[in-house]
């Protein structure tokens, strides 16, 4: 959502000082980036709670019940955008919570493999800080060029749908390792550049937005739009460890 140079110092003349501005988008990143945060750490809860409960993981994210969360998962991401419209910020947020929650439940079954062994402990510890250094590197290049990065988002539909299928045809028909780390790694660095666009994106709708009631909600949406983008890429970058190992 690009908006024009002068459209935004217009929309802040009106509503008050750059001063002001500045402060409020500061407060409204910090936020965004402190949900997001509150939200890997619920899903490394549920997790750690799946993994001491071994029926119930099976029960949810390994038998036939992993195909309704992974429907609900990308029902949720389709619809995220509701958020903004949601007259509670209450409802906002608890969409929010339930997302992060059920993406802890359909990953819980990878950790836990990797969590039996000291090795594949390690696996996660170094998949969670590659992907912090990874995400906020990207999130950093995003929130400070002054490159209009859209041709990603416009890009990255596709692209994402294309993984998905790829992912499916491998895990059915090919299973082969190498494939699913040619994969990952392209995973990993399209989600990377979605990332950037991805802050670049939540930095402009806080401009368009600026002194309206939705900021608030704003900060929600774009902490899940951030989210799940640090969950795929960590996802991809603990099995590129784990298939690298392996061999």
């Amino acid at each position: 959502m690009a908006l024009d140079p002068r459209a935004r110092a217009t929309t802040i003349d009106q509503v008050g000082t750059r001063a002001d501005f500045d402060e409020g988008l500061r407060k409204y990143m910090l936020g965004t980036y402190n949900y997001m945060a509150l939200g890997v750490a619920l899903t490394g809860v549920m997790v750690l709670a799946m993994a001491n409960m071994p029926n119930l993981m099976v029960t949810l994210a390994v038998g036939p019940m992993k195909w309704v969360l992974f429907i609900a998962l990308l029902g949720m991401g389709w619809f995220s955008p509701k958020i903004i419209t949601m007259k509670s910020g209450v409802a906002a947020q608890g969409f929010y919570w339930i997302y992060c929650a059920l993406w802890g439940i359909m990953i819980s079954p990878m950790v836990a493999f990797f969590l039996q062994t000291t090795e594949g402990t390690m696996d996660v510890a170094r998949a969670f800080f590659i992907t912090a250094g990874m995400f906020a590197g990207a999130s950093l290049f995003g929130y400070t060029t002054k490159k209009n990065l859209s041709a990603i988002g416009r890009f990255a539909l596709m692209a994402v749908i294309g993984i998905i299928i790829a992912g499916l045809v491998n895990a059915f028909f090919v299973q082969s390792s190498d494939f699913s780390l040619l994969l990952s790694f392209g995973t990993v660095l399209l989600f990377a550049a979605i990332t950037a666009w991805e802050t670049q994106d939540i930095k402009n709708m806080y401009q368009a937005h600026y002194g309206q009631d939705q900021v608030a909600r704003l900060a929600v949406f774009g902490a899940l739009r951030l989210y799940g983008s640090f969950i795929v890429m960590f996802i991809h970058i603990l099995n590129i460890l784990g298939i690298m190992r392996s061999e």
